[in-house]
């Protein structure tokens, strides 16, 4: 009967890796001193927003360009709670 216990050798050496690098990336921008990870969040002033609703309103239903403009307000919001 042959042993299995290189492959678990493998394997576990794979999962170590692994998890390493997912801490690593886990601890980023939590620490002081060190590099934010989150985005910077463009501000806009209620002038641009009023003339890019205008715009907004223009599009044709179901435009690809509006469904994009949707999901980047939730990308913002979410950049903001990074901070």
């Amino acid at each position: 009967m042959m042993s299995n216990a290189r492959c678990w050798k493998r394997r576990l050496a794979v999962l170590a890796i692994a998890t390493s690098l997912l801490s690593g990336c886990a601890a980023a921008g939590f620490e002081a001193g060190r590099v934010s990870a989150c985005p910077p969040v463009v501000e806009y002033s209620r002038e641009f927003q009023a003339r890019a609703a205008e715009e907004l309103t223009s599009l044709p239903d179901g435009s690809a360009i509006a469904e994009m403009l949707a999901d980047y307000s939730v990308m913002q919001e979410q950049a903001r709670a990074c901070r």
